[in-house]
């Protein structure tokens, strides 16, 4: 059952200096693995930190709307959640949902687009796939 959904997009020319950020900066945001897979290409820089932005964003609307009631700032979600990206597959997107409060781990499905100017993402929150979270299931950064 789909328990919470969230849009969002952005404009990626407001990231085009987001490469020149200290690191200390980015880490407020992005986990270590997404800043250097951002900075890896620097022409896809701008692009890859606003999909990586856009795609919080949206899972926070849809956290939001699974959990109304559960108030969390939006820098604790930041910190909580992270986009894998391997060759050949769409991005995964990757919570810890121990840091949020929540008791199972719901099934986080996202879709990434990006035009010349925007970078939209929407994150959908699905519950059928109730798996109690272990200590072993606790994600790695």
């Amino acid at each position: 059952m789909i328990c919470g959904i969230g849009i969002d997009s952005v404009d990626i020319a407001r990231f085009n200096d987001w490469s020149d950020y200290p690191p200390k900066k980015l880490l407020k945001i992005f986990s270590g693995h997404e800043i250097d897979y951002c900075l890896k290409n620097p022409k896809k820089s701008a692009e890859r930190f606003s999909a990586r932005f856009a795609a919080r964003e949206a899972f926070f609307k849809a956290f939001c709307s699974m959990k109304p009631n559960h108030k969390i700032p939006f820098l604790t979600v930041c910190k909580s959640i992270w986009l894998e990206s391997k060759k050949g597959h769409p991005p995964q997107m990757h919570v810890d949902w121990h840091a949020l409060s929540v008791d199972c781990a719901p099934k986080v499905w996202i879709s990434i687009t990006h035009t010349g100017a925007l970078a939209t993402v929407i994150a959908i929150i699905e519950t059928s796939q109730h798996t109690p979270l272990t200590k072993e299931s606790k994600p790695r950064y």
